[in-house]
């Protein structure tokens, strides 16, 4: 006869495993040091009273450039974090702004759409065009940064039959096809 003691270690390592995935991609420290968060809308109003300040922001990458000083450049188009600090589905932002990376980032890793999650230090603003206005963008140095990873669909079609596949067992012969490629949207 089993006492619940001896079930425990399985569920308690099932329980550590799952709870791993569920981790937050910022360290700890830094997201201490960025608490309170503040608001992009508010620094872009004026970027040298948070000069020094620490941010966790994210969002979707509009363009990375390297820069002849050997540091990367990082346009974002700002999105709310989820609770893992992962920028939402959605329209909402706040505008845009700078990452600046001390070292080499590749642009095809680093491309337009991707989601990105920087922390780091408020430096000051880069006034840049934006169409016909001038933009103000609060430049973030980046000291922690995560690319997330794409998730694509095959295009059309989502679901295709394969009389063979599953016969005479299965579900009907339909697959599914929901792709992870880290390196296409």
């Amino acid at each position: 006869m089993k006492t619940r003691l001896q079930y425990f270690p399985p569920f308690f390592f099932l329980f550590i495993f799952l709870l791993s995935g569920c981790a937050h991609v910022i360290s700890k420290d830094l997201r201490i040091k960025a608490y309170p968060p503040l608001p992009l809308a508010q620094v872009r109003q004026d970027s040298e009273a948070f000069k020094g300040k620490w941010v966790v922001w994210g969002g979707e990458i509009i363009e990375t450039a390297n820069q002849k000083d050997g540091t990367t450049q990082i346009e974002v188009f700002q999105k709310p974090l989820g609770w893992r600090e992962e920028p939402k589905e959605t329209i909402d932002s706040e505008g845009r702004f700078l990452i600046l990376v001390d070292k080499y980032l590749d642009p095809y890793l680093f491309q337009r759409g991707r989601k990105i999650t920087v922390a780091g230090e408020m430096i000051g603003e880069k006034i840049k065009p934006l169409g016909e206005t001038d933009y103000r963008y609060p430049i973030v140095s980046s000291k922690q940064i995560y690319l997330w990873p794409q998730y694509y669909h095959q295009p059309y079609p989502y679901f295709y039959y394969d009389p063979w596949w599953g016969y005479p067992y299965g579900w009907g012969g339909f697959r599914f096809y929901y792709h992870y490629h880290p390196h296409r949207r």
